[in-house]
């Protein structure tokens, strides 16, 4: 058993308890290994007693999981409806400069602060009310 199987099997037992644990399991994987791939599909399917057709029909739903890891510094940038009307696409340009390819943008469609965007998160941290200046300053310091 390889060390990445015998972890996989330790995140599985470690949500065994709950009801429906593939979308906290794929989230913990996602995040200790940077990407759910094809190899650890198989062992979910065999380890949750689904098909890899179950997994992977997940996991290519949700945009959190990537087949492959990325070593960059992500900073997810809010551009849903509120975001706009709070001028984050005036936005993008500066933040897309500021990251080069040292940084992942990453867009997502709401990140529940509508009332205080245009919003980003850079791991479990929020950012409200940007500027230019201030997502520049976010991405440099990603």
């Amino acid at each position: 058993m390889s060390d990445k199987s015998q972890r996989i099997g330790e995140i599985i037992a470690a949500h065994a308890h709950q009801e429906g644990p593939l979308l906290p399991i794929l989230h913990d994987i996602q995040h200790e290994f940077g990407c759910v791939d094809a190899e650890t599909e198989v062992l979910l399917a065999k380890g949750l007693n689904l098909t890899r057709a179950d997994i992977h029909g997940v996991v290519s739903f949700y945009h959190d999981y990537t087949p492959e890891a990325d070593p960059r510094p992500v900073v997810q940038i809010c551009r849903a409806e509120a975001c706009k009307a709070n001028g984050v696409e005036r936005l993008m340009g500066a933040a897309e400069a500021a990251a080069g390819k040292r940084v992942k943008i990453s867009t997502v469609y709401c990140l529940g602060l509508c009332s205080s965007g245009p919003a980003a998160r850079t791991g479990d941290d929020l950012h409200i009310r940007l500027d230019e200046k201030a997502i520049t300053k976010l991405i440099e310091n990603a």
